[in-house]
């Protein structure tokens, strides 16, 4: 399914949720992030939308386009965090989408080594290693 990049998450998913109404800061960019073309996202807007497990089907696949371009692709807070985001979004969307899962497997895989190099701390690695685990049964 391609997803057409000048839609908004409104618009491809026939749902509004209003206007912002100063609710908080992530309330509110939420909110705005679903009236704006998904062709406008960058990797912190993904990293916001995802970490809220709003609109995965949409968005991970996405996502995943862009960690194949930059796999420590960064938002507002360190390289890697839309990775983070990414992998540690909410489970039931990672069991229902094997196929997905497995092709985030490769992508990490196949950046292991850069993933390595700048994870000091051995934060994403943790992750990854939770990640994994989600279909190992």
């Amino acid at each position: 399914m391609t997803t057409d990049l000048e839609k908004t998450l409104e618009q491809l998913e026939n749902e509004v949720w209003g206007d912002v109404e100063d609710e908080s800061y992530l309330i509110d960019t939420c909110k705005r992030l679903r009236k704006t073309p998904i062709s406008q996202f960058t990797a912190e807007d993904f990293r916001i939308m995802i970490g809220q497990d709003i609109s995965l089907d949409i968005l991970i696949p996405l996502a995943m386009d862009m960690l194949s371009q930059n796999i420590l692709a960064e938002g507002h807070f360190y390289a890697g965090d839309l990775l983070v985001s990414v992998i540690t979004s909410e489970e039931a969307f990672w069991k229902k989408n094997k196929g997905i899962w497995i092709a985030m497997l490769a992508l990490i895989e196949k950046n292991m080594a850069a993933i390595e190099a700048d994870d000091p701390f051995k934060i994403l690695r943790k992750h990854i290693a939770n990640f994994r685990k989600i279909h190992a049964a």
